[in-house]
């Protein structure tokens, strides 16, 4: 992994958003920083508000403790929020500055209620439901460090330059020298980094012992505590962007972003139960509730197949012949029929859709127990577009048979090849209907 770790990620998701079994939870930064206070890293003062009015009495309450400016945020899970906008009053930018208690609260007003497009969230935006109200630090450096895990290392990595406040995508190109990647042991007894590994990332942050020796213990200390929350609470990223060196001599975690594996949610209960569902696609939650691997795109073709590979491959063959899939719907080789009706009720909620497709090959699980269960679900949800179905491995036969005989509408298709042809062409009339005025309506039963 290098260290352009999350433009790859971006471009993975151009594709599919996350083609394997895994996701990751990803906090707001207030949320992210009262964690952090917890294991003793430093960060500004700050409180979480959800009117104007709190707005303003957080900003009243820093300015009286020494605070020339308070900063507003906009919460929203999305990177680029400084150059963000909202919609749809037109109000730019998702982070401001405020010198009196008045202004935080017109700041803050013309924030919440409103959605921040950013370059991250597509035209449509994130809804900004609060914002976080903090104490401005003025840096004399600002530096980047973040801890994550590298396959290459196969182990945790802390990725350390001594030029924060910016895209690292962009550092990293322009400068790769200024970019170090220091690996870290995982400690054998306790929860702590070891010293010297800590010292040596602070080393590459330029807090070098030689200088200001208080700075460089500060550094270290904050590493190593860092590194405690990142074990402790199963994170899969901790990026500190800037971390600030004060005029002052002090060492502050001015904004951050986590993430936690999704993969121990049943550890962490108490770091879950933060999930914000409002900045999530509404069809990825209802799918999450189900156990389902659903990813949203943008297209028009529904699928939904069991097993990543074979999906990618689905996927490919829709864009091949000029459709555009609409989802990335694993069910999975041991999928319940409930399973299967929730994942046709997602599919046949999405207003772009204009065609479905199905395409299972059974292996464990035999066809046509699932074409049985693709019958009730699809009548159950009453299935609104066409349906096109590929079943291919274990009691094939006797599911295409299931299939003819049955009063669902089903379009079969032998072949994955033919299966994607058919799907993009019905999704196309669909299309071209909807655009000349005519209302097309799929009957699911005969």
């Amino acid at each position: 992994m290098n260290i352009g770790v999350r433009r790859l990620g971006r471009q993975l998701m151009h594709r599919c958003r996350n083609m394997v079994q895994v996701r990751f939870l990803n906090l707001h930064e207030h949320q992210s920083q009262s964690i952090m206070r917890e294991y003793g890293v430093p960060v500004p003062r700050g409180q979480v508000a959800r009117t104007a009015a709190e707005a303003e009495s957080a900003a009243r309450s820093l300015l009286h403790s020494d605070a020339d400016d308070v900063v507003i945020k906009a919460q929203v899970l999305a990177g680029g929020r400084g150059l963000g906008r909202f919609t749809p009053s037109g109000f730019h930018g998702g982070v401001h500055m405020a010198s009196t208690p008045a202004e935080a609260a017109q700041v803050a007003g013309r924030m919440l209620g409103q959605r921040l497009v950013t370059k991250q969230t597509g035209a449509d935006g994130k809804p900004c439901h609060q914002v976080y109200v903090t104490e401005r630090l003025y840096a004399r450096r600002e530096m980047y460090l973040a801890l994550l895990y590298d396959r290459e290392v196969q182990g945790p990595v802390a990725v350390v330059s001594r030029t924060g406040g910016t895209s690292i995508e962009d550092i990293a190109r322009e400068t790769p020298e200024a970019v170090t990647k220091v690996p870290l042991d995982m400690p054998l007894k306790g929860d702590t980094l070891d010293a010297s590994t800590a010292q040596r990332v602070a080393d590459a942050l330029g807090l070098s012992a030689s200088g200001r020796a208080s700075m460089h213990e500060a550094a270290t200390e904050l590493v190593r505590n860092l590194f405690r929350m990142f074990l402790d609470k199963d994170c899969t990223l901790v990026e500190i962007n800037p971390l600030v060196q004060t005029p002052h001599g002090q060492l502050v975690c001015v904004d951050a972003k986590v993430n936690f594996d999704d993969n121990a949610a049943f550890r962490q209960r108490d770091v879950f139960a933060l999930r914000d569902t409002t900045q999530e696609d509404p069809r990825e939650v209802a799918a999450s509730a189900y156990d389902l691997n659903y990813i949203g795109l943008d297209g028009n073709i529904g699928c939904m197949v069991n097993g990543a590979g074979l999906a990618m491959a689905t996927m490919d063959l829709i864009k091949l012949y000029g459709g555009s899939p609409a989802n990335f719907l694993d069910v999975g080789g041991g999928a319940t029929e409930q399973q299967v009706r929730e994942a046709f009720a997602i599919l046949n909620s999405d207003q772009h859709v204009e065609s479905i497709l199905v395409n299972i090959f059974g292996g464990i699980m035999r066809c046509d127990v699932l074409a049985q269960g693709i019958i009730d679900a699809a009548t159950r949800a009453q299935v609104r577009v066409p349906l096109v179905v590929r079943l291919e491995g274990n009691k094939a036969e006797e599911a295409k048979e299931i299939m003819r005989q049955s009063q669902v509408k089903i379009v079969p298709a032998d072949d994955l090849d033919e299966a994607a042809r058919r799907a993009v062409r019905l999704a196309d009339i669909a299309r071209r209907a909807h655009e000349a005025g005519v209302q097309v309506h799929f009957e699911i039963a005969a």
